[in-house]
């Protein structure tokens, strides 16, 4: 509950600043609408089954990119941290197509797969690989080599040690990971939905800036996309704390 009433209050304090800004800046709507207007936007675009329609596509890519993102990105991780050789071949190939920004990888990648569905969750699962993995990696590697050897010690096998000792060793680093690739996944969905896409929440907002200019209801998008990313990080943390022994 004291949780709840702080977020509530710090809500509370960054819409009546949002007012105050429109109200003494007088800036007409399409600039900066204020805080009523956006809600009422947002209203009629539910009542509508606009903002639903969108919503969904968006979730649905999320969801999709980040759970295939977030187990290759562990499955690479921990490869890379058990292979010295792996590492060597691989980790080049890693960092330069996460140097590469997205954006100008979508386009491409949206080719190669058809520009469907299929497109868009590669995009989301390419954006959450990286950190992922890299988290996976250094997580794997920080296990302690006293508890390795005792496992070694009773004739663990490679496998088995894995299992039981350093993965679960590696999981608060591991989620750390996956904390910054699920709020990336609702970045990638929008971005895929860029490079092309007849529905999501980046395509609403490119209809609300380009066709209608219609401010008020790009900020209900881009809010959508914060509550969005705001569930998946609590759902994150939530399994987190189911799993993870402090």
């Amino acid at each position: 509950m004291r949780r709840i009433g702080l977020a509530a209050i710090s809500l509370a304090v960054f819409l009546v600043a949002w007012k105050l800004v429109t109200v003494i800046g007088d800036y007409p709507d399409f600039i900066l609408p204020p805080p009523e207007s956006v809600i009422e936007r947002g209203l009629r675009a539910i009542r509508s089954g606009v903002l639903w329609e969108h919503l969904l596509v968006t979730v649905v890519e999320s969801v999709l990119g980040f759970a295939l993102g977030a187990t290759a990105g562990i499955l690479a991780g921990i490869a890379l941290a058990k292979s010295i050789v792996i590492e060597r071949a691989l980790s080049p190939y890693i960092v330069a197509a996460q140097a590469i920004p997205i954006l100008a990888l979508a386009p491409l990648l949206d080719i190669w797969f058809g520009g469907g569905l299929l497109a868009r969750v590669v995009i989301c699962a390419l954006i959450v690989f990286f950190p992922v993995a890299i988290a996976t990696m250094v997580g794997i590697r920080s296990t302690d080599p006293l508890l390795d050897e005792m496992l070694r010690s009773l004739g663990a096998s490679a496998a088995q040690r894995t299992r039981l000792l350093e993965i679960p060793s590696a999981l608060p680093v591991i989620f750390g990971g996956l904390r910054v690739g699920v709020t990336l996944a609702v970045i990638g969905a929008v971005v895929a939905e860029w490079a092309g896409a007849a529905t999501g929440l980046g395509v609403l907002i490119n209809i609300a800036n380009q066709g209608l200019f219609d401010t008020p209801l790009m900020f209900v998008a881009l809010a959508s996309l914060a509550i969005i990313g705001l569930l998946f990080y609590g759902l994150v943390i939530l399994a987190e704390r189911r799993l993870v022994v402090r």
